[in-house]
């Protein structure tokens, strides 16, 4: 008797410590660079609503946003250290260390964020660009719709009017891009353009119209060119210490919540805030010049063709399959559409 007594204690015992350790509640601190109450933000606390109510309240994400937990720049690496567990930020900011993913920001690959961002999750599910996130854990990547170029005094018509600008660049791919066409690129973090722009320090930007709302810049800058330069790749992705350390019910949670729905939502949701920005700068009486594909129009087509050719040639030299990447982007871009179509 005793020795089932003894027996039965151990396993109410060892009962009693796996259900608690299954009631455990973990909390994730999240930064990112975009303010509080963007678009991206919206989505971003979906996300963790999300999250936190498939997990019964026991996965809690805390999120940090407007730079406040790490620096645009260093949001990378912060979640690489574990400053943060996880990260909602721009590969670009992180100049060379994600040259692949990067393939999707040259002209001429996609028109929309929604599509944008199922091509470049599209990439990643293939692992075409997978080995440049080894040394964290991705969840879902996206892309921002169509960047034009927005001016303060001087209209941009055509490539020569681009000449001498001070134009802010994301990343150094858009930066080699606006050195074709003439202007001098100026390197800084989003959030610092609102200032730049009215201080003068800059003549203008390169970014898709959500940004021109989320960053304020309508304010400053009226003249708008639009010709679907570039696009520009984000990610959302996490500590791969912070992922290991949680239960196996709960890494199901975040691997359930990852991948191509979250991608497209978020895209679709840079789209929308495209078009009330854009709304926004025509009820403002702004100017606009539009350029209809401009990787076709013989102004722009030469410079535009000379950049992708010397980025898939710089990448090619340093054995890196650029022109495959590329190649399959553009095919994905097709097959993204009837993705996109149904609304993932």
């Amino acid at each position: 008797m005793k020795k089932n007594t003894l027996l039965s204690a151990i396993l109410l015992s060892t009962s009693l410590v796996a259900g608690s350790a299954q009631a455990e509640t973990h909390s994730l601190r999240l930064a990112h660079f975009w303010p509080a109450g963007s678009s991206v933000d919206e989505v971003v606390q979906d996300w963790a609503k999300t999250v936190h109510e498939a997990s019964d309240g026991r996965l809690k994400i805390d999120i940090y946003p407007a730079q406040t937990l790490a620096k645009a720049p260093q949001s990378y690496a912060a979640t690489v250290s574990g400053v943060a567990d996880i990260t909602v930020t721009a590969q670009g900011y992180t100049a060379g260390r994600f040259p692949l993913t990067q393939v999707i920001e040259l002209p001429g690959i996609v028109k929309t964020a929604e599509n944008a961002s199922c091509v470049l999750q599209g990439l990643y599910d293939e692992n075409l660009i997978s080995r440049e996130y080894q040394d964290t854990h991705p969840l879902f990547f996206f892309a921002h719709g169509p960047g034009h170029i927005h001016t303060r005094e001087k209209p941009v018509l055509a490539p020569e009017d681009m000449n001498g600008l001070r134009i802010r660049r994301a990343t150094t791919v858009v930066g080699e891009l606006l050195t074709s066409l003439g202007a001098q690129p100026v390197g800084m973090p989003a959030p610092e353009t609102y200032t730049a722009a009215q201080r003068g320090v800059i003549d203008g930007v390169a970014f898709p119209w959500q940004a021109m709302k989320e960053f304020r810049l309508n304010e400053q800058l009226s003249h708008h060119t639009a010709l679907s330069l570039y696009t520009l790749s984000f990610i959302t992705t996490m500590n791969n210490t912070s992922y290991q350390k949680l239960p196996d019910d709960l890494k199901a949670i975040l691997d359930s919540n990852s991948g191509m729905a979250w991608a497209t939502a978020m895209g679709r949701k840079l789209d929308q805030l495209d078009a009330q920005a854009r709304q926004e700068a025509i009820d403002n009486g702004h100017s606009f010049h539009q350029v209809d594909n401009p990787a076709q129009n013989p102004l722009w087509k030469p410079v535009l063709d000379g950049v992708v050719a010397s980025y898939i040639a710089e990448l090619s030299a340093q054995s890196l399959p650029a022109q495959h990447v590329y190649d399959r982007a553009q095919a994905l871009t097709v097959s993204c559409e009837t993705l996109t179509a149904s609304n993932l």
